[in-house]
């Protein structure tokens, strides 16, 4: 009687079962009436399970039992689904196979932190020698006093060594230095020497018989105890005969020219003297004009003169022909001051001279009226 109310209770289930679905497996607690594998990964299978990957066993199976009250087909909700839950079954299943086999391993791996932490030596606790040696603590000791006496003895060694190789270092920079300076003589004695024989020949030639202080002996330049007297009676001599540096000469050019330049221009405002009638003033901005065109092309020779001075503090700068015409002016009207007060002065002396001299006529014709 018990067999047949069973079959016929299975028989009503799978009548409650969609026809294009396949029969799901009987559960009866944790155990499966048919033998079933997962197919499952175990992300999928967190997924289903609506967990995030890590969680406890206790997570697991709480989801589980959740997700089965809802998708389990005798449950009579209307979320009954038999597919879905085959699908949550089966997560199920994988996830308790990877818990299982992770505890597994997690206990393997104890086990054999434990055996290795078991044969180490006890006296490694508390005592390291940076893990120098082994046996009784004594042992070690007398192992780890060895070990650094070998490691000072190679400190040592190494240092004398890196001593040795400075040392050696020095000398080589020491020999190049000679080999320099001993090619810098050398150089030096054959310029001085092709110096001479050059100077040898051209008095052979006659070249110097027309020097203006031949036969004569050298002037003394001055009393400077600071100056080399032969460098200065050998620069003045190329100095006397046309041997002056391009640099210097060009100096000289550039002050020579601003100097007639700026004289000129106030020699012409001079000349036109004041007030500025239109006449004038367009005289002027003539003058102006050519004054400006003189000053740009001083300015380029300033430009050559930098590009061939040796020294940086010798060069020099432009000059602004705005800022020469208003010195020019100034220096004009300065002048005029100067000569309206002599001219002032030269008025109260003659009018001085006048008094006196009308004082000694008026004497003399007295005189000569007592006289007669």
């Amino acid at each position: 009687m018990l067999t047949n109310n069973i079959g016929h209770h299975f028989m009503v289930r799978q009548a409650m079962i969609p026809r294009n679905l396949k029969p799901f497996p009987y559960i009866c607690g944790n155990r499966m009436l048919s033998g079933y594998k997962p197919k499952r990964n175990i992300k999928d299978s967190y997924k289903i399970l609506e967990l995030e990957e890590g969680c406890s066993l206790d997570d697991i199976r709480n989801s589980y039992r959740s997700l089965a009250k809802k998708y389990h087909p005798d449950s009579g909700s209307a979320t009954a689904d038999s597919e879905a839950f085959m699908k949550v079954e089966e997560a199920y299943r994988v996830l308790l196979s990877d818990v299982a086999t992770k505890k597994k391993s997690n206990e393997n791996n104890e086990e054999e932190e434990d055996q290795f932490k078991s044969k180490a030596p006890q006296h490694r606790h508390y005592l390291s020698f940076e893990g120098v040696g082994f046996g009784t603590p004594s042992q070690r000791e007398k192992q780890y006093m060895q070990f650094r006496v070998d490691r000072a003895t190679e400190q040592v060694l190494e240092y004398r060594k890196q001593r040795l190789e400075s040392q050696y270092a020095a000398t080589d920079l020491m020999k190049a230095k000679d080999v320099r300076q001993s090619k810098k003589v050398k150089i030096t004695q054959a310029v001085e020497r092709l110096v001479e024989d050059l100077i040898q020949e051209s008095m052979a030639k006659g070249d110097f018989d027309n020097l203006s202080g031949k036969g004569k002996p050298l002037q003394k330049f001055s009393d400077c105890p600071h100056i080399d007297p032969m460098t200065h009676n050998l620069n003045r001599i190329l100095i006397d005969n046309g041997y002056q540096p391009e640099w210097i000469l060009m100096q000289k050019e550039i002050r020579e020219t601003i100097e007639r330049l700026r004289k000129n221009i106030v020699a012409s405002r001079s000349k036109l003297g004041g007030p500025m009638t239109p006449y004038r003033q367009k005289q002027w901005n003539h003058i102006c004009e050519q004054f400006i065109e003189d000053i740009r092309k001083l300015n380029k020779r300033i430009d050559n003169f930098n590009l061939v001075v040796p020294i940086l503090s010798r060069q020099m700068v432009h000059f602004s022909a705005d800022k020469e015409i208003v010195r020019a002016q100034k220096t004009y009207e300065a002048l005029m001051e100067n000569r309206d007060a002599s001219n002032s002065d030269t008025k109260e002396n003659e009018e001085e001279n006048v008094k006196s001299f009308g004082w000694k006529s008026s004497l003399f014709k007295w005189l000569n009226l007592t006289l007669k």
